[in-house]
């Protein structure tokens, strides 16, 4: 019997990222992104047995594109007749869900209830849950979080020292994002060592635009680096991070700015790029680095700092390392970033193998520390697409 198939859905406030997916093999049949929504660039671009093709869609919206992306489907063989799910990316589910869900009304009135909390994220995700169940009516739909996999955290390591009340009524607390990428690498991560997950002290480095970092014992997160929000922890693409909340006013008074305004700064504007000045893009900065562009050498040396302080603060939660594990774009590729976190870690045991780690690029995966080094660092392509399917399969009728 020929197995079911998944659609991948991740709809964000401009783009629908989407990709029909064997579950159990990880096999991607079709793969694409509807991008540049709401503008007069809109386009939708679609890869199907190695080739690529590119539709404009302009001005459209969620709608319209969820409706050329099903139109595209059932262009391609006989895929729609093969998809027995559908899996949708969330990105926060608050304190109410700690595994994926069945989608049904109910669940969308409370992924809508946490709109507060990811305002350009949740309200996309909705639509297109939306959309996607009218157009596969007939289809289990389900939700998977970026935040469930933290809801693992104890209570100290998630609570702010704020006036207690604040957590209680209005929901500021720690919930952490990238779950599903942790859990996908904390498996992979655990394959590789040759030991049970539930035996496994891992420090997990997912990084990309948006950075974070997560202490996983046994499967379970213990703590991570995001917080209320995805612009906590470590340094960004075009985030800050952690930094004196006091700025916030100081700038706003300073520069005679709305507090809109200050937080258009701190998420759009900072990072790699705001300390750089020329991109948010590590290549382009590493680039420009070897040429002696100081603010490019200055981004990359906080980057990997403020990235080594996150690791080894995760220590204290963890208790032992098995490894830490570089993830994400950034993880996966740069070869820079991943030498010097390692290097300012050696008092955790890690030595570099420096062949090892200049092979570890463009999906290899395996360790990048020497053979007698006291901890492992390993590089592990995520893959949170097959991780949605394979949640998503488990909803499929027998």
């Amino acid at each position: 019997m020929t197995e079911s198939l998944v659609l991948v859905l991740n709809c964000g406030s401009s783009s629908i990222k989407f990709a029909i997916i064997e579950p159990a093999s990880g096999g991607e049949l079709l793969q694409g992104i509807a991008e540049r929504l709401f503008s007069s660039e809109a386009q939708l671009i679609v890869k199907h047995n190695g080739e690529k093709q590119l539709t404009a869609i302009p001005d459209a919206d969620h709608k319209a594109a969820m409706n050329a992306i099903v139109e595209q489907i059932h262009q391609t063989g006989d895929l729609a007749g093969r998809i027995g799910a559908v899996g949708h990316r969330v990105v926060h589910g608050g304190e109410r869900f700690r595994s994926s869900m069945l989608i049904d009304d109910e669940v969308v009135n409370v992924i809508a209830s946490c709109n507060h909390l990811a305002p350009l994220h949740n309200p996309a995700n909705i639509s297109g849950i939306e959309i996607a169940r009218a157009a596969f009516p007939e289809l289990p739909h389900t939700a998977v979080f970026d935040t469930a996999f933290h809801q693992s955290m104890p209570e100290k390591a998630f609570v702010y020292p704020l006036p207690y009340e604040l957590y209680i009524h209005h929901g500021v607390r720690r919930y952490g994002f990238h779950g599903t990428s942790f859990r996908y690498v904390a498996s992979q991560a655990a394959a590789e060592l040759n030991r049970p997950l539930d035996d496994c002290a891992l420090i997990i480095a997912h990084l990309g635009n948006g950075a974070s970092v997560s202490a996983v014992l046994n499967g379970q997160s213990l703590d991570t680096s995001m917080g209320m929000t995805p612009n906590e922890g470590v340094v960004h693409g075009t985030r800050c991070g952690s930094i004196d909340p006091s700025i916030h006013e100081y700038l706003a008074h300073r520069l005679d700015i709305s507090i809109e305004q200050v937080n258009d700064l701190l998420w759009k504007q900072s990072g790699l790029l705001g300390i750089s000045g020329i991109s948010n893009d590590c290549r382009t900065i590493e680039d420009a680095a070897d040429k002696d562009h100081k603010r490019a050498q200055l981004a990359l040396e906080i980057y990997a700092y403020r990235l080594a302080k996150e690791i080894a603060a995760l220590m204290v939660p963890l208790g032992r390392l098995d490894a830490l594990v570089f993830t994400g774009g950034i993880g996966e590729n740069s070869v820079r970033i991943r030498a010097e976190v390692i290097r300012q870690l050696g008092f955790l045991g890690l030595t570099l193998d420096e062949q090892r780690n200049a092979a570890a690029i463009r999906g290899v995966q395996g360790p990048i520390t020497a053979d007698g080094s006291r901890a492992c660092a390993l590089v592990i392509p995520t893959n949170e697409e097959l991780m949605i399917a394979q949640d998503a399969a488990q909803f499929i009728a027998q």
